[in-house]
């Protein structure tokens, strides 16, 4: 009934706290991080107080000129009060666009100019240390979420405006514009509906009912992610206590699960790899893990049998769904304790009966197999309606109502999906990088990051990171690679001076043109 109610209206995200607050003022959300539009209310709110904190600042917002239909750019520093100002800009009906806080100043310009001088929401950091001036010339107004900068506004400045009611929109309007992970080029700006996020709401729903409500979610998820948007949501309007981070430290995370023990955790494949680290923590912070869910990319066997190990849970699971920011999940598998590091990772499973469909088109004519993959498109009414000022690369993806991923892969005779590569990553000679990632993984237990991408000469070439940045051994490594595809000498860099997007993913395309000036 609760998916039901929600999507016959759309996300509303505007109201979403008032209706949390009216069912259940008390639940806490519980940060790692104050919040730079309110640090005074620390790092434990209840809905309640949640709730009054949008309605106040969409009130700020309304006082500094946004109307409905207006797009607001919000691009500050990374903080959770992202996903709070983009209700608030919902709740006066202006349509909020998320750019993360990881991008750069060009970049940034060149999406502010596509989104035909909107409102900019950012902050004193960010002017001072990230943005061009050129910022100014490509807004009608630019806000400050915090600190202050000549020719901003603060919206501390309109502290104690009258309260403005909420706009009541259609859910076809549009809602939320995130951008694409950027791996392959600029970001793409995509819009979403009230409509296009209610279909995205059953699959995930019914993952987050598999706990009690009286157990609390933690999410770390990027804040500018489609996927915070609907985790969130769901997890609040389900009675849950929630818990969110900016940070996925094994050090930080360990202290506030230790304190709040979540039932469930959504989070970025890659920070599910730093967390192995957790599993030797005297205070057992996955002790009390149902459900680990992860909706991006696919993860390694490894790292799901690990976290499935220090959960004391009678049978913990780990949800992983395939899917885009662009169509939301389309497919998804369980993982057990019995089905963890002998899975095949790539098997991404099966799509959601009467929500989602799949096909896999030839790529040569051949039917697609391992050995000759074929492109993978999808239909969901979760897709976004276009990508803005770029309507033509929105079109060119569409094929009779099928979405094209980007990816290749194959199904079996049983339906399950297989994803093997990104078709811009496809290396001659390697059936699929991702599979040989997964068995290196799975065969070097100090790897925390190993990424496969052509060499100048076309050969695979292994990037590794080790934990604690400790010498690759070389012995270790010429054992786990016998047996497998040929491959170049491996290198090693630090994980952090690895390119990365929002949402942890590896931009591997950058990563080949860094190895190639290098060289």
């Amino acid at each position: 009934m609760l998916l039901q109610r929600i999507g016959n209206r759309g996300i509303r995200l505007g109201t979403l706290f008032d209706r949390v607050a009216g069912r259940y003022p008390a639940n806490l959300l519980v940060l790692d991080h104050t919040l730079d539009i309110a640090p005074e209310r620390g790092r434990r709110l209840t809905m309640t107080e949640v709730a009054d904190l949008v309605d106040d600042f969409a009130s700020r917002l309304w006082a500094a000129g946004a109307r409905a239909g207006d797009r607001v750019v919000i691009h500050k520093s990374n903080s959770f009060d992202i996903t709070l100002m983009a209700c608030s800009a919902a709740r006066i009906g202006a349509v909020p666009a998320l750019l993360s806080p990881k991008l750069d100043g060009d970049t940034v310009v060149e999406l502010l100019r596509r989104l035909d001088r909107p409102y900019l929401l950012t902050d004193q950091a960010k002017l001072e240390k990230d943005l061009p001036d050129a910022v100014f010339d490509h807004t009608c107004r630019v806000l400050l979420a915090a600190g202050s900068h000549p020719g901003a506004t603060e919206l501390a400045s309109f502290a104690g405006v009258r309260r403005v009611p909420p706009a009541n929109l259609p859910p076809s309007h549009p809602t939320l514009i995130t951008h694409t992970s950027g791996t392959t080029g600029t970001p793409k700006l995509a819009v979403h509906t009230g409509f296009t996020f209610q279909s995205r709401y059953r699959p995930q729903g019914a993952v987050a009912s598999l706990v009690r409500s009286r157990e609390p979610v933690a999410i770390h998820v990027s804040f500018v992610h489609s996927r915070m948007f609907t985790a969130m949501p769901i997890a609040v309007l389900q009675g849950h206590q929630l818990i969110v981070l900016a940070d996925d430290d094994p050090d930080s995370v360990a202290d506030v699960f230790s304190q709040a023990p979540p039932g469930l955790i959504e989070a970025h494949p890659n920070s599910f790899m730093r967390w192995e680290e957790l599993i030797g923590d005297k205070r057992e912070p996955l002790r009390n893990v149902k459900v680990f869910s992860s909706t991006f990319d696919a993860i390694h066997p490894r790292t799901v049998h690990r976290l499935l190990g220090a959960s004391r849970r009678r049978s913990p699971l780990f949800m992983q769904m395939y899917g885009q920011s662009e169509v939301g999940p389309i497919a998804g598998r369980p993982y057990s304790r019995h089905r963890g590091a002998d899975a095949d990772g790539r098997c991404v499973g099966v799509p959601f009966p009467g929500m989602t469909d799949v096909r896999v088109v030839s790529r040569d004519g051949a039917a697609p197999s391992k050995s000759s993959p074929g492109y993978i498109e999808v239909r969901s009414d979760g897709r976004i309606v276009t990508y803005l000022d770029e309507e033509e690369r929105y079109a060119q993806q569409v094929n009779d109502g099928w979405w094209r991923m980007g990816d290749v892969g194959y199904r079996t005779r049983w339906g399950c999906l297989h994803l093997l590569d990104r078709e811009v990553d496809l290396i001659p000679g390697v059936d699929s990088t991702l599979a040989l990632e997964d068995t290196l993984f799975a065969r070097l237990y100090e790897l925390v990051e190993v990424i496969i991408v052509p060499g100048p000469d076309g050969t695979a070439v292994p990037v590794v990171s080790t934990r604690d940045d400790e010498p690759l051994d070389r012995a270790r490594w010429d054992a786990a690679v016998a047996g497998l595809p040929r491959m170049a000498e491996p290198v090693q860099w630090r994980l952090e001076d690895l390119p990365q997007t929002a949402t942890t993913k590896i931009k591997r395309l950058e990563l080949a043109r860094r190895l190639a000036g290098s060289s």
